[in-house]
């Protein structure tokens, strides 16, 4: 049996939330199977130092500026990448941002920040680039970040999880409709990974209590979502759609 079928030479891949984190992450790793990246974010300035650091092993990046919850913004910024880099084959649906607070202090404010860029947000990307690739007949694979928390309850973060099941469901529900133009829609579903947004929590003491219930005992590194990510971007997965896949380290089946 010959190698999976992970190289990615030849495809456009957009990233949103790409500034840090597992976007930063995702970018990193399309570049260096051999994808052109649009690398998509508020932050500029970070753009351009993981295009520098693509670039420096003589990948293709190009950064762009959006605001996922504007449409105009999307549409700009979908325009601008195929233009650049050509027809987008790969997008991964990453921008996200959570405001823990216990339920009764949410403001509306917190919910329309949480839910319309988790959620409204991916709608939006998925939705405009969806309709081009439908358009010019070539299919491709659209990754969506969802988490455990979208089917576990932790405290704290209720709007941020309803933001996540509702990803859940918008993967199967776009795979399901989709298929027809050979696009496929899976999701990530990352239990709990060091990534900036998590750095807090990590540093409050919170962490080792997390750690005592994954069964593999540790928190996850951005590094572990690779193997998913280039399953699901290549050709490895040309079977897949609808799936969603659990990176946690056992956290979710860990008994109650």
């Amino acid at each position: 049996m010959g190698a999976m079928p992970y190289d990615l030479s030849g495809q456009c891949a957009f990233v949103s939330g790409a500034s840090s984190g597992l976007g930063r992450r995702f970018a990193l790793v399309l570049a260096q199977a051999g994808a052109k990246v649009a690398i998509a974010a508020r932050r500029a300035d970070r753009l351009r130092e993981l295009r520098r650091e693509i670039e420096g092993f003589d990948g293709r990046a190009i950064p762009i500026a959006l605001d996922v919850q504007d449409a105009a913004s999307v549409r700009e910024a979908v325009a601008q990448a195929e233009t650049e880099l050509g027809a987008i084959t790969i997008l991964v649906n990453n921008a996200g941002i959570a405001i823990p607070k216990p339920f009764l202090e949410t403001e509306e404010a917190d919910w329309d920040a949480i839910v319309g860029t988790n959620l409204k947000g991916a709608w939006l990307l998925a939705k405009e680039v969806a309709n081009h690739m439908a358009r010019l007949g070539h299919g491709g694979s659209i990754i969506n970040v969802a988490s455990i928390i979208s089917d576990r309850v932790i405290g704290h973060n209720a709007v941020y999880g309803a933001a996540k099941a509702g990803i859940v469901h918008l993967t199967r529900a776009m795979a399901n409709e989709l298929a027809r133009h050979q696009i496929r829609v899976n999701a990530i579903s990352p239990g709990y990974i060091t990534t900036e947004m998590t750095q807090g929590f990590i540093e409050s003491g919170e962490a080792e209590n997390i750690r005592k219930r994954i069964p593999l005992r540790r928190l996850g590194a951005p590094e572990d979502l690779d193997g998913a990510l280039l399953l699901l971007a290549s050709e490895a997965s040309s079977f897949m759609t609808g799936s969603v896949i659990t990176v946690d380290g056992g956290q979710s089946v860990n008994p109650l």
